[in-house]
């Protein structure tokens, strides 16, 4: 091996000296160094240890959202069958398709609309403005951007984020089931 070639290696290896112990025993920086330690007579190379525990999964409720938005038409058939307007909605009911699950006695309504109404207020109120006009009034986006004054690219994209922070919210709460 000629010198040129040998100084790009004895430099990396002895400015690797340089690097901090605990950036050495982690990551892709770990066996690059010890691979060019290989390469090098004399040297020992460390054992590569990982101490970086395992990552948690990333749980994403994109998939449920749907789920969520036929939730909320319930709670909005079932707030009408307890006498009282959603409280998502404000002071007037909204138009809204509903769905056919029957509620077995009024008690049961009523405990699930106040259960919803709970995991509605955690909630910002830009949210739970975007999931009244969209998924309880049936605004499309577009009419929904024009009634609050936003960008339907802002609707979109915040609408999603709501839907999927209330679908958090309602499976903590044990109210939306997801499947295994």
């Amino acid at each position: 091996m000629s010198a040129a070639l040998q100084l790009p290696l004895v430099w990396a290896a002895r400015s690797a000296h340089a690097v901090s112990q605990s950036a050495l025993h982690s990551g892709p920086l770990a066996s690059a160094v010890n691979h060019i330690r290989k390469k090098l007579p004399g040297t020992q190379v460390e054992p590569e240890v990982h101490s970086e525990p395992a990552a948690e999964p990333v749980v994403s409720y994109a998939f449920y959202r749907k789920y969520t938005e036929n939730l909320l038409r319930r709670y909005l058939y079932a707030s009408t069958q307890v006498g009282r307007s959603p409280s998502l909605l404000g002071t007037s009911v909204g138009r809204g398709w509903v769905s056919s699950r029957k509620v077995r006695t009024f008690e049961d309504a009523l405990i699930f609309v106040l259960d919803v109404e709970r995991c509605l207020k955690r909630l910002s109120a830009v949210d739970r403005q975007l999931i009244s006009r969209v998924v309880i009034q049936e605004y499309t986006q577009s009419e929904a951007a024009a009634v609050l004054g936003i960008s339907v690219r802002t609707v979109c994209t915040k609408l999603a984020a709501a839907i999927d922070r209330l679908t958090k919210d309602l499976v903590d709460a044990d109210l939306l089931v997801l499947p295994d």
